[in-house]
């Protein structure tokens, strides 16, 4: 069924019968209901207008929604990322660092070694010339004890001659402490042993 409008009914002609109702009336009633309609044609007209809009509106938010939730799963991806980065790097540091560490270790490791060798090679060395000095001493007592005569009083060798023999003796020594004592010992009377009257040397 075919809705009636306002035009339709201000158009709407009737028959003419006996005993009908008033004219007048009628168009008068016609004429309300004319109205009426129209009322509620431009009400309907205008809640029709504000629900496109809400509608529109409704469409505008559902879009912001949906590019917001874009946002924010890239956020949290970037974030997710960010993170898995920083740890990355992070590790690469610390990996870093540790390798840094152990090549220093490394490094300080080498450098004792190479100063406890030379420590060695040091101690080695005055080992070596401490037997040196001590069997060229030795060599040159043997030497004085076969070319000094049997005996030898105290009065025939000068107090600076024998100064001066022990202080050259000593100074042959070693930098490190080695001490050479080179004492002339007195002449021994007539009743003591001929081979106690020689110099003698201690190496100390």
């Amino acid at each position: 069924m075919e809705k009636i409008t306002p035009v339709d009914i201000q158009h709407k002609s009737f028959k003419k019968a006996l005993q009908g109702y008033d004219r007048t009336e009628v168009d008068g009633f016609l004429d309300e209901i004319i109205e009426t309609l129209e009322d509620e044609a431009q009400h309907r007209a205008a809640l029709e207008a504000e629900i496109a809009d809400l509608k529109e509106r409704i469409s505008h938010f559902k879009a912001m929604e949906e590019s917001l939730q874009n946002t924010l799963v890239l956020a949290q991806r970037t974030a997710d990322e960010t993170k898995a980065s920083a740890h990355k790097e992070a590790d690469l540091i610390r990996e870093k660092a540790r390798l840094e560490a152990e090549r220093e270790i490394a490094n300080y490791n080498d450098a004792i070694a190479e100063v406890r060798r030379e420590h060695q090679l040091t101690v080695e060395a005055n080992e070596k010339a401490r037997s040196e000095l001590r069997s060229l001493l030795m060599t040159h007592l043997a030497l004085v004890e076969k070319v000094a005569p049997p005996v030898l009083s105290q009065d025939a060798v000068p107090s600076d001659a024998a100064a001066g023999a022990s202080k050259a003796v000593q100074s042959a020594g070693k930098p490190n402490g080695e001490r050479i004592d080179v004492t002339a010992k007195p002449a021994s009377k007539k009743s003591d042993p001929p081979s106690d009257d020689t110099t003698r040397i201690t190496v100390y």
